[in-house]
């Protein structure tokens, strides 16, 4: 998924350890979705910003690819958002969904988030050149 980077603004030749230092940051709590004793996608949740923004959280999602189209990505969104509600956020925003990730967009529109934002050409897709992404909100 990182090595792709057609989805994630991150790194594209970032060391595993990188990686996994940053989904599981201490910042953040990492969820993993698993059947069977097979890891099928995980999840972070994290405040989006400090002091007055604290009540906002943001999520980070990723789907093994072999597990892609099993409603995995949908249940982990359902069950992160449980958990924001649980822990008191108000509001869950995503801030920078890659515009063509149109299953992403979708699905997170079916789950009630809202575009909010555009940001024109902020994303560098290694094929499709310079696209736009997205600020998704939803309360909680």
């Amino acid at each position: 998924m990182i090595a792709a980077g057609e989805t994630y603004a991150l790194d594209r030749h970032m060391t595993r350890e990188a990686a996994l230092a940053c989904w599981m940051g201490s910042d953040r709590q990492t969820f993993v979705a698993e059947q069977g004793g097979e890891i099928l996608g995980t999840y972070y949740l994290r405040a989006n910003q400090a002091g007055g923004g604290s009540h906002v959280c943001n999520c980070g999602y990723v789907t093994r690819a072999s597990a892609s189209g099993r409603g995995v990505a949908r249940r982990m969104c359902e069950h992160s958002l449980v958990q924001a509600h649980e822990q008191g956020f108000r509001a869950m925003q995503f801030n920078f969904v890659v515009s063509t990730n149109v299953r992403a967009v979708g699905l997170w529109h079916s789950l009630g988030f809202e575009t909010v934002g555009r940001l024109p050409r902020a994303f560098a897709h290694p094929e499709q050149g310079l696209v736009d992404a997205l600020v998704m909100y939803r309360e909680v």
